[in-house]
């Protein structure tokens, strides 16, 4: 072992660079010249030569050109000589600059600011300001959280992703719900089909679900994100349902939604938590049987596939509007659900858009949501 530290330490001395006046005084010994001959010839005072021989005083690019001049060499030579030589005595830099400069890489600091999740964006501050979102002591520590994707190009979650995430279990460790109860989210879900025929409804459900033991987190997404939603579990017995509301549309809360319960009741995301991404996408992007389950069991939520697809076969290629809101109401849904799920099979997102009617103003009138200027207060 010290034989080894020995061999690094030699490394280390080779790789020293010699000093620019030592340089300069062994090309002045070669001539036979003295200090001052030297400044006579370069037609500076002695005390310049004085400097820069004994390393008081740095090359500059003016001095590097006198000695190129004066010993026929590349003023280069000096320059870089002393460049090195400038670079390899500096003092090191504070060891929280690389972990700034990754916290700034990495997350969306500003973002973060704005939506009042950390005080600061700039300087020292906001490092310490990310550790504490964090709940850690230094961003190594930083755990990428477990997480299953929709799709196999996610990999990994990003900043924007991580740090909703962590956003999401941050409010959802504040809640207080009874113990989760599968038989009471059935119940919930059951009550969830007479809701779907008027936007306003969307307020009973955070009500429903707290009665079934689901904490239920609406924290908007941050830019570029494309979450959708999310299933996991605090301490693999407490579900959490999150959700962006990104597409503020009646077909998307409910689908979505839907979704996510069907990931709960399956038991999904126990494991790691089930982040949904791009649910706009073709559904058939998704790649395992968890997402085939949710999504099969969303869509079959907000309007019957046989019945669905048993309207589309007959009347396409062309819908009347007349005709899709007659179906609406025979299956007790609002419009928009068939619009939306007609939009998909047709892969027309024109098609009727007025009936995709909006509904988190209804629901920010029945709980708190993090986001569009408001802010839930954690410790």
């Amino acid at each position: 072992m010290l034989s080894a530290q020995g061999g690094q330490i030699m490394a280390i001395k080779e790789m020293e660079v010699q000093k620019p006046g030592d340089h300069v005084k062994a090309m002045m010994q070669d001539r036979g010249w003295t200090q001052a001959e030297l400044a006579y010839v370069m037609g500076v005072a002695g005390s310049t030569v004085n400097q820069i021989v004994n390393s008081k005083s740095p090359i500059t690019p003016e001095a590097a050109k006198l000695l190129a001049a004066a010993f026929d060499r590349p003023a280069e030579e000096f320059a870089d000589l002393q460049a090195k030589w400038s670079l390899q005595n500096a003092p090191e830099p504070d060891a929280g600059v690389r972990e700034r400069a990754f916290a700034q890489s990495s997350y969306p600091l500003r973002a973060m600011a704005k939506r009042g999740w950390i005080k600061s964006a700039d300087g020292v501050n906001a490092h310490s300001e990310l550790c504490r979102f964090f709940g850690v002591n230094s961003l190594d520590s930083v755990a990428q959280m477990r997480h299953a994707a929709r799709k196999t190009t996610e990999g990994s979650l990003t900043g924007e992703q991580l740090v909703w995430l962590y956003r999401v279990r941050q409010i959802a460790g504040e809640m207080m719900t009874p113990r989760y109860d599968r038989a009471k989210l059935e119940e919930a879900i059951q009550a969830f089909a007479k809701l779907r025929d008027d936007p306003a409804n969307v307020r009973l459900v955070p009500r429903l679900l707290d009665q079934a033991g689901v904490r239920f987190v609406v924290v908007e997404a941050l830019p570029g994100s494309k979450i959708d939603g999310v299933c996991l579990w605090l301490k693999g017995t407490s579900p959490v349902i999150g959700l962006t509301l990104r597409f503020d549309r009646i077909d998307n809360f409910w689908f979505v939604l839907r979704h996510e319960c069907a990931h709960v009741l399956h038991g999904h995301g126990k494991d790691a938590a089930i982040v949904d991404y791009d649910m706009e996408a073709d559904p058939a992007k998704a790649v395992n049987e968890e997402e085939r389950i949710a999504d099969t069991e969303a869509a079959d939520f907000c309007v019957s596939d046989d019945k669905l697809t048993s309207f589309y076969l007959r009347k396409r290629p062309f819908f009347a509007e007349r005709e899709v809101l007659a179906f609406a109401k025979r299956n007790e849904v609002h419009p928009g659900l068939v619009v939306g799920q007609l939009q998909r099979r047709m892969g027309r997102y024109d098609f009727l858009r007025k009936h995709l009617v909006k509904v988190r103003d209804y629901l920010a009138g029945a709980m708190m949501m993090d986001g569009w200027g408001d802010l839930v207060p954690v410790d």
